[in-house]
């Protein structure tokens, strides 16, 4: 029973510690997003583009995890108004107290957008609340079409699912309609956008879903 007492705690812990997160977040009245993925699946690479295509009316601010190193922060800094590494060390997915942490070095009222890049993993990162409004789950190209059906987790919290790399559907075995298919059977409630960072190919609407997400959250914060 001592066990099970400790794992509520620390359970009850994780809750309280995003609940505190969100409150932080809807005081500076921003929209927080949760980026999940595996790894190379193309987080990075999309901030790089999203954020400058968002314009200087919506200052954004990210928080990066990663097990090691600071190479996605150094390629979104120059960016973003303000990047933070998180480095988990042997952890797979960020915690909110991770995320706590990484706010508290953030002046929250100077952003529109806040991007949460985490650990590039497929299971542990759904699990886990971290204070955030919405979650986009990006799948890409080479991992194969079979990610949904095998990791259903990770797509049924999603709120928008990203098909990246789109660009190299005509080089890769990849069938798009089974993703669909097995996306139909798990969330009907996520828009599904196919892009490809490189050439733009649905970058227009994944934009215009941020912008409408931002305008809706500033309206319930009214």
């Amino acid at each position: 029973m001592k066990q099970i007492h400790v794992i509520e705690s620390v359970l009850k812990a994780a809750e309280t510690a995003a609940g505190e997160n969100r409150r932080l977040l809807d005081q500076a009245g921003l929209l927080a997003i949760n980026l999940m993925s595996a790894p190379g699946s193309g987080k990075t690479t999309l901030l790089e583009n999203t954020i400058p295509a968002l314009g200087p009316d919506c200052p954004c601010a990210v928080l990066v995890g990663d097990l090691q190193t600071t190479r996605d922060a150094e390629r979104l800094g120059p960016l973003a108004v303000e990047t933070v590494q998180i480095n988990t060390g042997k952890g797979c997915h960020l915690t909110p107290g991770q995320v706590a942490e990484g706010l508290r070095r953030l002046d929250l009222s100077r952003f529109a957008f806040l991007f949460i890049e985490n650990v590039g993993n497929m299971v542990c990162p759904a699990a886990f609340d971290l204070g955030e409004h919405l979650r986009v789950v990006l799948l890409s190209i080479p991992e194969g079409d079979d990610k949904v059906a095998k990791y259903p987790t990770l797509f049924q919290k999603a709120d928008v699912v990203l098909l990246t790399k789109v660009d190299l559907l005509d080089i890769l075995d990849f069938d798009v309609s089974r993703v669909r298919q097995d996306l139909s059977r798990l969330n009907t409630r996520a828009p599904f956008f196919e892009i490809s960072s490189k050439r733009g190919d649905g970058m227009d609407r994944w934009l215009a879903w941020l912008n409408d997400r931002r305008q809706a959250r500033s309206k319930a914060s009214r």
